[in-house]
C-alpha cells in the first residue's frame, strides 16, 4: 500500500533579504521533499495570498493555515499528530502562510482553516518562515520515526 502523500506550499510575503534565510530556507524544502510534495515562495503582499488562496481554491481545494502570534500553539509532536491526521484523511493542499512583519489582517485570519502561533516571542517574519520549515521537517521525522527529533 502506497502511503499518502501530503502536498504543501509555503508561501511569504516579501522577498528574501538575507542569504542565511534563503540558504535555509531551500535546505529545508530540500528536507522536506522526502515526505511531501512541498514548494516555497515569495507573495508580494496579503492581497497576493488571497488571490493565491481564490484562484488555487476554489471551495474546497485546499487548507490555508496562517503563522501569527495570536494563533493556536502546538508542541512539534502535535504538529506532527496534525499532519499525519490531515494526510491520512485530506487529499487537498496545504497552504502555509507567514506574514509581513505587521502580521496578517483580520480578513485573512478569517478566511484560514488554523491560526498557529511558533510561541509568545516575536521572531522576525523571516526567521518565522525557517522556524515553520524546521517545524514541519521536526513533523515529518516524527512520523516516520527518524531519529532526527530524539536529537533535540
Amino acid at each position: 500500500m502506497i502511503e499518502p502523500f501530503v502536498k504543501i506550499k509555503v508561501a511569504w510575503i516579501g522577498k528574501t533579504k538575507d542569504a542565511a534565510i534563503q540558504s535555509l530556507t531551500d535546505e529545508y524544502l530540500k528536507r522536506l521533499s522526502r515526505y511531501a510534495e512541498i514548494e516555497g515562495g515569495a507573495l508580494k503582499d496579503e492581497t497576493a495570498l488571497l488571490k493565491l488562496c481564490r484562484r488555487d481554491a476554489r471551495p474546497g481545494r485546499h487548507t490555508l493555515v496562517l503563522l501569527d502570534q495570536r494563533g493556536k500553539q502546538l508542541s512539534s509532536e502535535e504538529l506532527a499528530k496534525f499532519l499525519g491526521d490531515y494526510q491520512d484523511r485530506n487529499p487537498l493542499p496545504l497552504l502555509f502562510a507567514v506574514g509581513a512583519p505587521d502580521g496578517f489582517t483580520d480578513q485573512t485570519r478569517q478566511a484560514a482553516t488554523l491560526v498557529l502561533s511558533l510561541g509568545k516571542m516575536t521572531l522576525a517574519h523571516e526567521l518565522a518562515r525557517v522556524v515553520l520549515l524546521e517545524q514541519l521537517y521536526r513533523a515529518f521525522t516524527i512520523l516516520k520515526g527518524h531519529p532526527y527529533h530524539l536529537g533535540h
